[in-house]
């Protein structure tokens, strides 16, 4: 179904280690508006969408958020890559790294793990691309807010380019809403709802 090319969707070449820095980004990871959980919401969602043209989309950006999480996680792994006991103890890693060492694990900058409750798959199209939209402007305002905080060049370019996509995708699925209200006329406008079902 996909083809796999081995290099990331944008470069992350993170010279400087920081721990506090991985702890917040990590939450475009796992956390409840971070890219697992937009790509498990549109790889779903997919399956009951009637229209193929909105199908491929949940596709294509269900693909791309998969992408995303390897530069998050990229990003994560080079901030915390061979971090030594002391640093991760003035850097604030120490709980992160009782339980899981320096690998990656999906949770939110909170220390939430990842559940699949942080997305929604209803198969109503107008009410699942609704909530895509809505994942992607949140998702924004996480970036924005990592933005905020982050300094180092390495670290901002990537989140930059990312928070780009966000509002791509967003833009994305406003056209898909358009496709399926094409679709839609007096008999299935609020599509599987069961007063149009007789």
């Amino acid at each position: 179904m996909w083809t796999y090319e081995k290099r990331l969707q944008y470069p992350v070449n993170i010279k400087n280690t920081n721990a506090k820095t991985a702890k917040f980004i990590m939450s475009q990871f796992g956390g409840p508006d971070g890219e697992l959980a937009a790509s498990m919401r549109y790889l779903s969602q997919r399956y009951t969408m009637p229209y193929k043209e909105v199908t491929a989309i949940l596709t294509d950006i269900g693909t791309e958020e998969l992408a995303h999480m390897e530069i998050v996680s990229a990003i994560i792994y080079q901030l915390t890559k061979n971090l030594t006991i002391d640093e991760i103890k003035a850097q604030g890693f120490e709980t992160y790294f009782v339980d899981h060492t320096l690998g990656l694990w999906p949770q939110a900058a909170s220390g939430t793990p990842f559940t699949s409750t942080f997305f929604q798959s209803k198969g109503d199209p107008i009410t699942d691309l609704h909530e895509d939209m809505a994942a992607e402007q949140k998702a924004r305002t996480t970036y924005d807010n990592i933005l905020r905080m982050v300094k180092d060049p390495d670290v901002a370019d990537p989140i930059r380019f990312l928070r780009a996509r966000e509002i791509a995708h967003y833009q994305r699925f406003g056209e898909s809403l358009r496709i399926v209200q094409d679709h839609l006329d007096s008999k299935n406008f609020y599509a599987f709802n069961p007063e149009f079902d007789k």
